[in-house]
């Protein structure tokens, strides 16, 4: 068989693009917040986007080791391969002093409770001079008390949870 050159650069050429298409094509690509998928169906459920004008590469994540901590147990604290060791005297020195600082914040966060409770004086506080011609003014100073003794509540309950999380007296 004699073929001209130009006839076999011709088969090459119309060999390698007839095959392109089907290497160029791509399904519908659609975009759901950060997730893709190629199925029109789902992507129609959910809203998602049609990706246009460009290929899209995904490239998963890595996934932890299966040799860490069990799913039901929790991960052991460690410190930094490189952080100071502190000794037991002095972490019990540490502790004993958090507690203490947690403790008067405690007892000032009460008591500015028990204040804002005093005032607000069951929804009913007492009017100044500016609030008996104005009403609008009292209802703004119930509701702002109303917040501060809900602010109060949940700053008490916080401070309560740190020390229930620090280890007891000895």
């Amino acid at each position: 068989m004699n073929l001209k050159p130009m006839s076999v650069l011709g088969v090459l050429l119309v060999a390698t693009l007839g095959g392109a298409p089907a290497v160029l094509a791509q399904n519908a690509i659609y975009r759901c917040g950060n997730e893709y998928t190629n199925n029109a169906n789902q992507a129609r459920e959910r809203g998602c986007k049609l990706v246009e004008g460009s290929n899209v590469t995904v490239v998963e994540g890595t996934r932890p080791a299966a040799g860490g901590a069990s799913a039901g147990a929790p991960a052991k604290a460690s410190s930094p391969a490189g952080a100071p060791k502190v000794s037991a005297n002095d972490q019990r020195a540490r502790d004993a002093d958090a507690r203490a600082i947690l403790e008067t914040e405690l007892r000032k966060a009460q008591a500015r409770h028990d204040e804002l409770v005093k005032e607000y004086n069951n929804g009913a506080p007492e009017r100044s001079a500016l609030e008996l011609r104005n009403v609008q003014k009292y209802q703004e100073r119930i509701a702002e008390l109303k917040a501060s003794i809900a602010r109060s509540e949940s700053d008490i309950e916080g401070i309560q949870r740190e020390l229930s999380r620090l280890p007891p007296k000895p």
